[in-house]
């Protein structure tokens, strides 16, 4: 995903005649005329985008994807945008009810936020990632005290308050409207396969909370398995990105927000436990 260079966040948009009135408001402070952006977007006309803010024309698509590009928009926000334009311009209704549910899976993916740079802090302990989720709960509360003992396994108090503190550094944690911490975003998100020693770290103290979690956890309460198979060449591949797709599926299916009455980690690992057989067949 890419941003553009303009503090409006185009995903809160249902009308892209509205987004360009707003985002050319902006840029007028900044000297840019109507001749100036159909410019930029390759338009021989100067007043024809001032035409289309007002209603009085529309916006083809492949006139759409040179404004988005003058825009600054790119990836999903350029997409965001296309849809947006066919949303407001067609009479369809079967095209519109389609519309509508790209536009909200795009507007659900933005609210995960990216933590890029701030990664390796959030991972570098098991139970930071718990206590963010804890505090999207009704129950939560921001006591180092509360915290350490409802975590399992427990933590140290003065871990439960440094937590705090790094989460608020990295904006993941914020002052909600009557002044407790809350989350700042419904959910958090790395890239697919992050490469980060950080991460991984996590991923293995993760994987040492399942182990233990076959002793110390009655069965009822965890599910622990799994398989083993031969794959053809593109089955690892494809088996890596299903799984990619159900992590996002459970995300968006399960995450109960302040309903929620317990924080619960799924772990997904894939491994081999053989050498390629056509590689190893070809070196004897």
């Amino acid at each position: 995903m890419s941003r553009n260079d303009s503090p409006r966040n185009l995903f809160s948009y249902d009308d892209y005649r509205a987004y360009l009135r707003d985002i050319y408001t902006d840029r007028k402070q900044r000297g840019l005329s109507h001749r100036g952006l159909a410019r930029r977007a390759g338009l021989s006309s100067p007043s024809f985008l001032k035409a289309v803010m007002d209603g009085q024309k529309n916006l083809a698509p492949a006139t759409a994807k040179r404004v988005a590009l003058a825009l600054g928009l790119a990836g999903d926000a350029a997409e965001y945008f296309r849809l947006l334009v066919v949303l407001t311009q067609t009479s369809d209704p079967a095209e519109r009810r389609a519309v509508q549910v790209s536009l909200g899976r795009l507007r659900r993916y933005q609210d995960v936020q990216a933590l890029a740079d701030a990664s390796d802090a959030y991972h570098r302990h098991w139970y930071l990632p718990a206590i963010r989720e804890l505090s999207l709960t009704d129950v939560f509360r921001a006591d180092p005290k509360w915290i350490a003992r409802v975590l399992t396994p427990k933590i140290l108090i003065r871990e439960a308050k440094l937590a705090l503190t790094t989460l608020e550094q990295l904006g993941l944690l914020r002052p909600d409207e009557s002044g407790l911490l809350r989350a700042a975003h419904r959910q958090v998100g790395t890239e697919l396969e992050p490469n980060s020693d950080q991460i991984a770290d996590f991923h293995r103290a993760m994987i040492a909370r399942a182990s233990q979690s076959l002793s110390d956890v009655p069965r009822p309460e965890r599910d622990v398995s799994s398989i083993t198979l031969s794959v053809d060449a593109s089955g690892l591949p494809a088996i890596k990105k299903r799984i990619q797709e159900i992590r996002r599926e459970l995300l968006d299916e399960f995450d109960a927000g302040k309903s929620g009455v317990q924080v619960i980690q799924v772990n997904f690992q894939l491994f081999p436990l053989s050498k390629r057989i056509d590689e190893e067949t070809e070196q004897t």
